[in-house]
């Protein structure tokens, strides 16, 4: 598309229009010491091959998971992505410049969030799902604020096992709100269960856990949440999606609210976003669920249909009654999900988690046998772990670099305890010998 720029001309018809003399009248009620006296210094234009010159020349710079083989994680994972969601994705059906808003219109769209809840139930073994949010760290936020509402209770526990992101987007979310949170310590990698016990009453709202956490360790599930529930509060469960195809999902636990990203559901790692939020929860508390909620019905002449079933949002019933301002969900990225959940079924999904999984641990064992690196925690992991190494981390991963890796995440950027640590991911994509190349540069570095 191309922009033309409005003539002087028709600038004066605007102005005469509105009643105004100039442009500068359109801001006189800013104050001049707030206004550019001066015009921006802008480079002058240039002709559409010279820009599409300077583009190319600012995208070559950038080296993608094409030509690096990644071991990057820590919430954004190359996983492999089958040509087919790419191929449906894009139809014009689907692919609009947002989520659709009038949902309602589309009995296509309607179905295909109907099947997107479904399959999110299967994985994550709850019993009602909404059509998505934003990211998974603002599901963490509408569930902290389901829990709220539920038990009438002001404070949150969350594990320091949880995303470092998740639970500084809780703090600025909560900030100004009727909410108290407070991390109970994961020092070894998991959720320290004395600590727990010595924090949970009965005035504790829920307690948030990630499992498998930001370490990459999986927690026991088993014993947290019924000491959770003894207190009345709610047990919110963060998970990747697709360690589903190996673990036991949350909801088999008892977990009261699930969350979660959907990066790994067939998006790519697109420079950090947009990603998809997972949210699903027992059936109880559906009305205090965020979002939108698609059912399916029959019509006056018995066909079977879908619509719109609940939508707390403020935008359809009182402020006062509803659950949470958010508009919309990822539409888009609600699609990818669920073509690439439907092409990969069960089985694919459980082929995919058990590759990343032997891959981890295969990794993980000749790491840990190189002189300078350890495991850093003891417990048991999915596909990501954190390796202590007395080489200096920087040196590490520069060294990984130079093979053409991205050896993995330094963790001083979170935790200034583990200064001396970098966290390994490793998915279905990594093939044996690009983790045996990353062994030998480990071991030069």
């Amino acid at each position: 598309m191309r922009y033309t720029q409005f003539t002087d001309e028709q600038v004066r018809l605007a102005l005469g229009t509105i009643g105004v003399q100039s442009v500068e009248d359109l801001f006189s009620t800013i104050p001049s010491s707030l206004r550019q006296k001066h015009p921006l210094k802008i480079p002058a234009g240039v002709s559409e091959p010279e820009l599409l010159s300077d583009v190319q020349a600012l995208a070559s710079r950038n080296r993608s998971t094409a030509e690096l083989a990644s071991f990057l994680g820590g919430g954004a994972y190359d996983h492999f992505v089958p040509t087919i969601v790419d191929a449906l994705a894009a139809q014009t059906e689907f692919l609009t410049a947002y989520t659709p808003y009038q949902a309602e219109a589309s009995q296509g769209m309607l179905q295909l969030f109907y099947e997107f809840q479904s399959m999110i139930c299967e994985l994550t073994g709850m019993e009602v799902a909404n059509a998505s949010l934003y990211e998974g760290a603002s599901a963490a936020v509408e569930a902290v604020l389901m829990a709220r509402a539920i038990t009438g209770r002001a404070p949150v526990i969350v594990s320091e096992g949880v995303h470092p992101d998740t639970l500084r987007v809780l703090r600025t979310y909560t900030e100004s709100q009727d909410i108290d949170i407070h991390t109970v310590a994961a020092g070894e990698g998991v959720v320290d269960e004395i600590a727990l016990a010595k924090q949970l009453s009965d005035q504790t709202a829920a307690v948030v856990i990630q499992s498998p956490n930001f370490y990459g360790c999986v927690e026991c599930l088993d014993q947290l949440i019924p000491k959770i529930h003894a207190t009345g509060a709610l047990a919110i469960v963060a998970t990747d999606p697709i360690a589903g195809g190996v673990l036991k999902p949350p909801g088999s636990f008892d977990a009261d609210i699930v969350v979660g990203d959907g990066q790994p559901l067939g998006i790519p790692l697109q420079y950090g976003g947009p990603y998809l939020g997972l949210l699903a929860c027992r059936e109880k508390y559906i009305r205090r669920m965020p979002g939108r909620i698609v059912g399916v019905t029959t019509d006056v002449e018995g066909r079977r249909g879908f619509c719109l079933v609940l939508q707390t949002r403020e935008q359809h019933i009182k402020r006062e009654r509803a659950t949470s301002n958010i508009c919309t969900n990822q539409g888009l990225l609600a699609i990818r999900a669920s073509i690439y959940m439907a092409a990969m079924g069960k089985r694919g999904i459980g082929e995919v988690a058990s590759q990343c999984f032997d891959k981890a641990h295969y990794a993980a064992e000749r790491i840990a046998a190189l002189k300078g690196y350890d495991m850093r925690f003891r417990s048991p992991f999915f596909k990501e772990f954190v390796i202590k190494t007395s080489r200096g981390v920087k040196n590490v991963l520069s060294k990984c670099h130079e093979h053409g890796i991205l050896g993995g995440v330094p963790m001083a950027r979170f935790e200034e305890r583990l200064a001396d640590c970098f966290m390994v991911a490793v998915t279905e994509r990594r093939t044996k010998e690009e983790i045996d190349r990353l062994i030998e540069a480990l071991a030069a570095a």
